[in-house]
């Protein structure tokens, strides 16, 4: 690995160490505070930031800004408002606020650093899944760190560890390779604030397809972020979050199978794999909920590494190919909407309102049967429309 390749990997460790120390550990946290009816909001959050973000990323960093300074205040404002957070506890509206905060600062830098990567790097397809299987570990190391370590799942510890390891990326984002704005000395305009001109050279009949199957299967994709920790804890699994990082464990060993996966399946094959990923995780799910069986249970957390890359990272190569060089920032914001914003924002409102009334007491582990039932039905409905309505053709090896 090259010396940019490895200073690049540092970066995604670093980003996605902030993300994993909290996201997963929140829901249990709310809970022990009692804050639990507020839990979708704190996985409603996020996805508003996601919306706003590419905004952000077309209006600015495009333009005006070398990409690795606006990561830098970002990371640093965004660990400053989540120092604020666990004051907050006596207020479910002051307590979301302060996440909204946080990630309003931090959604942007995930568009962000997949640029900064895409422009450093000369083969997307063998570099970059190597250079991101390190956000995985970071994901993991927090996940271990906050709950195998020290066991602090229901606690705010993992909050202020988020806000640590955000100083830190912040300070290391100003020494990564120079990056410049690629669209810098063009006149912004309405079509280009708003990401219009990127979507109308993206647009064709694959890219619609992939754009609105993107946005669909993030709905269910919320169910599991928001509620999976908490079903895991009621079934009696000890350290949820740590149990919950197998995910990105195996996440690990596909991300490193990524590029004998293309050569082998394509672009289309690779997302249809990733969707039936998820169909097969709520449905075990759904089989394990009366009893909380470990096993099971353990399989359907061990399934995410396929439904994160195979769809989420081959999406993120896919748009980077398909957007010239002046757009790709824009691009990249453009999946954040479709997927960690309105996606997920939808998504995780629906299964707060599906999974007050269908699990009353979540200690019911029967109840959580027909909750898991509906993300299931929903993500193969998806598959099943993007398999016939997404082209094939072959991938360049």
């Amino acid at each position: 690995m090259s010396p940019v390749n490895v200073r690049l990997s540092i970066m995604m460790f670093l980003q996605f160490f902030v993300w994993g120390a909290w996201y997963v550990t929140v829901g249990n946290y709310m809970t022990e505070i009692g804050l639990s009816d507020a839990i979708y909001w704190a996985y409603t959050v996020s996805p508003i930031a996601g919306i706003v973000s590419p905004f952000f990323l077309g209006m600015v960093a495009d333009r005006y800004f070398a990409t690795e300074k606006i990561l830098g205040v970002l990371h640093l404002l965004g660990a400053v408002a989540m120092v604020a957070v666990p004051f907050t506890t006596h207020s479910s509206t002051l307590f979301i606020g302060a996440l909204l905060l946080h990630v309003l600062c931090y959604m942007p830098t995930l568009g962000l650093s997949n640029t900064l990567a895409f422009h450093h790097i000369t083969d997307q397809k063998r570099q970059f899944p190597i250079i991101r299987v390190f956000g995985t570990f970071g994901w993991i190391a927090s996940n271990i760190l906050v709950s195998g370590v020290l066991h602090a799942d229901r606690t705010a510890l993992p909050l202020y560890t988020a806000a640590a390891a955000g100083i830190v990326l912040a300070v290391y984002s100003f020494t990564l390779p120079h990056t410049p704005p690629p669209a810098a000395g063009d006149a912004p305009t309405i079509r280009t604030i708003l990401g219009l001109d990127a979507l109308q050279r993206l647009w064709s009949r694959p890219f619609a397809v992939f754009a609105v199957s993107s946005l669909l299967i993030s709905i269910p994709l919320s169910a599991y972020y928001a509620y999976a920790p908490v079903f895991v804890a009621e079934a009696g699994l000890e350290n949820p979050a740590f149990k919950m990082s197998f995910g990105q464990m195996s996440e690990v060993l596909f991300m490193i199978l990524m590029p004998l996966c293309f050569r082998r399946l394509g672009v289309k094959w690779m997302l249809i794999a990733g969707m039936g990923a998820w169909v097969l995780r709520y449905g075990v799910f759904a089989w394990a909920a009366p009893s909380g069986a470990f096993w099971p249970i353990m399989v359907g957390i061990l399934l995410h590494g396929i439904c994160y890359d195979f769809f989420f990272v081959t999406g993120q190569i896919y748009v980077d190919q398909s957007a010239p060089p002046e757009i790709r920032g824009q691009a990249q914001g453009f999946l954040v909407l479709l997927t960690y914003g309105v996606g997920m924002l939808v998504g995780a409102q629906i299964s707060g309102w599906i999974w007050t009334p269908l699990v009353p007491d979540p200690a019911v582990l029967i109840d959580w049967q027909t909750f898991w039932l509906v993300p299931a039905v929903f993500a193969a409905v998806v598959m099943a429309g993007f398999a016939i309505l997404f082209p094939s053709y072959k991938e360049e090896a």
